[in-house]
Parts: structure tokens; sequence; C-alpha cells
């Protein structure tokens, strides 16, 4: 069946990629369970990932409504949804009505206090788009955006925002970024002829190597911090190793003078790690 005679919701679900919920999801729910340090209840639990896919499929939505044009002249994109004619801006607008709808009923069954908070990461999704219009610094905004996960959900939990919810926070933000200057290196010579802003245009392909290096090498760093400062037991600490493991891993096997195996690194490795991470942290907090 070809995209275009694929039926709208198959369309919808390629167009933001579900997928893909896999790198941030499993972060919410460490947040959810560090925050009370067991299992918050099934209902909180449920809520958070309804919250979490309409919070994501908005920013997908968004961001391939603003991108459109500018992923209609890129080889590498012309073939999403929008520019190749699969979907229309009206059809992919209403799905973003629809995800705000689901991400703001979610919101209001959990903690009062994120009801007042829920305007930051729309905010920030709105905005993403642009940036790579106007600065390099895309990377760390894209990183900000993800690293809300963790905060939200103990927020959600709790209707509290310890210094510990933050430094996850910035654990998520800075591999996210980390990961997403590996990925600018595939549109880095269409973005140096066009015009856009990334890490790779600003500083080359071993200024993103030495970036992520820096980024990755923050995130073992806060989720020590964040460790040294909660009652966590030794599967935790595993949890911490695996990630520091899986993003040695992935440093070795894409080099600056070797990018075959980027998508391995981009997708399999940063799936695994954050899927891997959760399940080390709930083996230390549930029962």
């Amino acid at each position: 069946m070809s995209s275009v005679a694929a039926p709208l919701p198959v369309r919808l679900a390629r167009l933001v990629r579900l997928e893909h919920t896999v790198f941030a999801l499993p972060f919410a729910y460490v947040g959810a369970l560090l925050a009370v340090g067991g299992w918050p209840g099934l209902e909180v639990m449920a809520w958070i990932t309804v919250a979490m896919v309409g919070a994501r499929t908005l920013a997908m939505g968004l961001n391939r409504l603003v991108d459109a044009e500018v992923d209609a002249r890129n080889p590498r994109t012309a073939g999403r949804e929008i520019p190749a004619g699969v979907l229309t801006r009206l059809q992919v607008a209403a799905l973003c009505v629809l995800a705000l709808g689901v991400y703001l009923v979610a919101v209001w069954q959990l903690n009062p206090l994120v009801r007042w908070l829920w305007p930051i990461p729309v905010v920030m999704f709105v905005v993403y788009p642009y940036l790579k219009r106007v600065t390099w610094l895309c990377h760390l905004w894209l990183g900000a955006s993800l690293g809300l996960a963790p905060v939200g959900a103990w927020a959600a939990v709790t209707g509290e925002l310890p210094w510990q919810a933050w430094a996850l926070g910035g654990a998520v933000g800075l591999w996210v970024a980390g990961f997403d200057l590996f990925y600018a290196l595939f549109d880095r010579e269409h973005d140096l002829a066009v015009g856009l802003h990334s890490w790779a245009t600003r500083f080359g392909v071993r200024g993103v190597f030495a970036g992520a290096h820096a980024m990755h090498a923050g995130t073992v760093l806060l989720l020590v911090l964040a460790g040294a400062g909660l009652d966590v037991g030794g599967w935790y600490w595993v949890g911490v190793a695996v990630v520091l493991g899986l993003l040695t891993y992935e440093h070795v096997i894409v080099r600056p003078d070797d990018l075959r195996r980027l998508d391995a690194a981009f997708f399999t490795v940063n799936g695994v790690l954050s899927i891997a991470f959760f399940a080390f942290v709930a083996l230390d907090t549930i029962p």
C-alpha cells in the first residue's frame, strides 16, 4: 500500500513517528518512580503516559508544519508527509489541535501544579522549529524540551520540583542534545548551502564529536548527582553504569572519519539506553 493510499490514521502515525516516543517516555517514568521512591499508582502513570503521547504528538506535528518548506528543499526530508503530498497542512494542523486537547485533558488529571505549568512545554515546542533559522544552539533547546519529561512527571506525582528532579531533567537534556548533534551531520552540507544553523555547520564534524562527548559526560555526571541526593540502591547505580557503557559504545561506533553507523547510534543505542535505565530504576524502586 502506497503512503497516499494508506488510511489517514496510519499516515498521521508515520508523520509523528510514534515509535520514537521510546526516547522520552521511559525517562518520564523514571521521574515518577524516583519522586516517591516507589510505584506512584496505575492511574497516575496512565495519565502521565497520555500526557507524554499528546505532548510529543503536538511537538512533532508543529515541527512538520513549520518545517514543511524547509523539508521540501532538502533531499533527505523531501519525502516527508507534507512536502510529498501524503498529508495536507490542514490535516496536520487538526492533529496538533487534537494532540493539544489530549495533553490538556491528561494534565488536568494530575497534580494541580502542572495545571499552571502546562504552557511551558507548548511554548518550547512552538519555538524550536524556528531556531535552526537563527542559531546553532537549537540542539540545546530540543534537549531542554525533552528534559522536561522527568521534571514534569515528578511534579505530576508530588507537586514539588526539588533539585534532584532538575538534575534528572538536565541529564536527559544533555543526552538528547548530544545525540542531536550527531543527527545534524546528516544535513550539514545542505544546511551550509541554504543558510540553516546547527552545531555541525558552526563547528564542523570534529566539533560535533567534541560537543557530544562533553554533553554525554554531563549526562552521566548529573545522573550520579541525582542519585547521590536520593535514597537509591544498587540497581540505580547499575543503571547509571549501563548508561555510561551505552554512551561510550555510541561514541566508539561513530567516529569523525566513519559515519556509516550513525543511524544505529541514533536510533538503536539511544532507544535501548532509555528503556534500560528505566528498567533498572524500576528494579530499584518497586518492591
